[in-house]
Formats: C-alpha cells, structure tokens, sequence
C-alpha cells in the first residue's frame, strides 16, 4: 500500500541554471529614459505618428488627472490612475485595426482614448451611468470588467468565433499583473495554446496587485514565462518604453492574424498613482520606490526622443495640453449634460426573458 507520509517533495523556488534557462523571457527595449533608441529595433513609424502617439498619451494623461480632480468634488465614483501606464496602453493600442475586437479591463483608459472611445461616456461610466459602456457600433469593444480577471474566457471565446468563422482579425485582452493568480487567466490560456487562437494578452504589470507586490503572487521570474506552459509565446517588454510595446504588440496581432496563435505579453510598468481613489498606496510602499519609477515616466522619455528628433518643443508641448484639456472640458459638460435614466432601464437587458423574480423587482420601481 502507498504510503502518503513516505513521499516526500520539497517545493522552493531554486532550480539548476540549465533548467532556469529555459525560462528566461528577453525583455524588449528600444526607447532609453534619456531619449536615445536602438535603430536597430525602432519599427517604422512615420513623424506623425510618432506626434499622434505622444499627443494620445498627453490626452491620457489629462484626462486621468481630470477625472481624480472630479471625483475628489463629488462628480464622479471611484476610480482607478493610470498615471505612468500610458505608454502600455496607448502603444498597444494602436497596434490595432478596426476589425480586431478589444476586451479591456478597469484601468485601460489609455486604450479607450486611442480608439476613439467617446470620452464624455468614459466619465459617464465612471459617474455611476452604466449607459457610458454602450459603445459606438464602430468599436469592436467589450464592456470594461472590473472583476480581476473574470473577462479572460471571454475574449477566449471571441477569438474561438473568430476561428469558427474564419474571420482574419485578432482579439487583444488587458488586464494587471494581479490576474494572473486568478484561476480565469490559466483557464484561458489553456483553452488559447490548445486551440492556437488568433489572441494577444497584454498585461500591464504594475508591480502591485492593490497592496500586493509582485513578488507576493507568483515565484516565477517573469509573469511572461507562464505562456511557455500553455504551448505558446511569451514577451516581456519595457512597458514605459512606447516604441517596444507598439513593436511587440503590432507582431502578435499581426501573427494571430496569420494564424500563428496567440502571444502573451508582459509590459514591466509602474502604477504611479493609488490602487483607485478609495486607495492609500502610501501605506505599503516606500517614497524611494516610487520616485526611482518616476524617473521612467513614459511621457517624458517620448518627449526626449522627440526633442532630439527636432519634433518637439514647448511651444508644442504647450498647444497639445491645451488641446486635450479643451477636449476633456468639452466631454464633462456633455456627460453631466445627460439626463439621469429612468429607473426601470436597468431591466431592460438584463435577461432577454425576465424571470418571476426580476417582474416582481421591475414591478417595484
């Protein structure tokens, strides 16, 4: 008869260095903090789309100062910073076509702004108005799911239809460094390297999951090695550099397209601001750590690059903040503009045939 108390196996996180070596992920950087790149890898980007992309980033930016200034007064609920992910987001982004479908999680506002997401629905949304999340027919966007994790097997199953269909698109899915310890992100990526699935995961690795550091969550080196379990490939990128996350981004979206399966990608950013606005980050993370980070800022690396390139100035600089606070001014007047929903909207979708239940609620507003 077996024995259970016979076995015995230690679990640590040293392994030998031949085997270490299998799982060691390369991390992809072009743009250096001081602005200088490496040509050899800068992929090829028009000045003006170098401009679009630091002008999505300001607006980005403005718009995420502006929404914590509304919600310290009362105008909208809480909400998440993504102050210092803009590069992560804005460079995957615009990796994307119009037929490619987008599954984003609480804190892509970056991504929203890129596509062309109506900014005053953003704030719609963040005010409490669920209406904020009807998109325009034009955007192939999900809802924004603030369940950690819940929305991978969806955009799983957006690209199984896909591949039934034999629709040449791709779907990318966003989500923070804290979904990986969810059992959602193993679930579907297994399904995606089983099925090789026109998919690209993008994470945005923070470095805290709320008031979890990395090191808390997981033993691996790298979030991007836990692709190679699931039978595909994992990358791992400077995800406050712009030009390695829209190169690494545009390279998987363009093989899922081909049919080449699916990609993982592990953007190494930095959430500079709290959790949410409900947050104290002061309480379990240092001020060094958070200034040594602030020295990476993705705006300001673009704007050295672009300095040196002879396509920036303050002048520039100047015009486009400008730009982007007259766009979110205009996008707050028309959100607190709507006129508040009736209360019985809110049965309208929930079940295409309403049950004893939800007639006997609906009956009570």
């Amino acid at each position: 008869m077996f024995e259970p108390e016979a076995f015995h196996l230690e679990v640590t996180t040293a392994m030998p260095d031949e085997i270490r070596a299998t799982f060691e992920v390369r991390c992809l950087s072009i743009l250096a903090p001081d602005g200088t790149v490496d040509d050899t890898l800068m992929p090829p980007l028009p000045e003006q789309d170098i401009r679009r992309l630091y002008e999505l980033m300001v607006l980005t930016r403005t718009f995420d100062q502006r929404a914590i200034a509304l919600q310290r007064e009362g105008r909208l609920g809480t909400y998440p910073p993504s102050l210092g992910q803009e590069a992560a987001q804005v460079g995957s982004a615009f990796a994307l076509q119009p037929s490619d479908w987008i599954f984003p999680s609480f804190r892509e506002m970056g991504v929203q702004v890129t596509i062309g997401y109506p900014i005053h629905q953003i704030l719609q949304y963040w005010s409490g108005d669920e209406r904020g999340q009807l998109a325009p027919p034009a955007l192939n966007i999900f809802p924004v799911c603030v369940s950690v994790g819940s929305h991978i097997p969806h955009a799983v199953g957006a690209a199984m239809a896909a591949r039934y269909r034999h629709d040449p698109l791709a779907v990318a899915a966003w989500f923070g460094d804290g979904a990986t310890s969810k059992g959602d992100f193993h679930e579907g990526f297994n399904m995606a390297g089983v099925f090789r699935l026109p998919l690209v995961f993008i994470c945005q690795n923070n470095q805290w999951a709320i008031s979890v550091p990395l090191n808390g969550q997981t033993a691996s080196a790298t979030l991007a090695q836990k692709a190679l379990a699931y039978g595909f490939e994992g990358v791992q990128v400077d995800g406050n550099d712009i030009f390695a996350v829209y190169r690494a981004t545009r390279d998987a979206l363009q093989k899922a397209r081909d049919g080449g399966g699916p990609t993982f990608i592990e953007c190494l950013t930095y959430r500079m601001a709290d959790h949410t606005t409900s947050d104290d980050a002061g309480r379990y993370r240092s001020v060094d750590e958070v200034t040594a980070w602030g020295a990476r800022d993705p705006l300001l690396r673009l704007e050295r690059y672009m300095e040196r390139c002879g396509i920036w100035n303050e002048t520039y600089a100047r015009e486009t903040r400008q730009r982007a606070t007259s766009e979110i001014d205009a996008a707050v007047v028309v959100m607190e503009s709507q006129v508040a929903p009736e209360p019985d909207a809110m049965f309208r979708h929930t079940l295409a045939e309403p049950g004893q239940r939800l007639a006997g609620q609906r009956k009570g507003v």
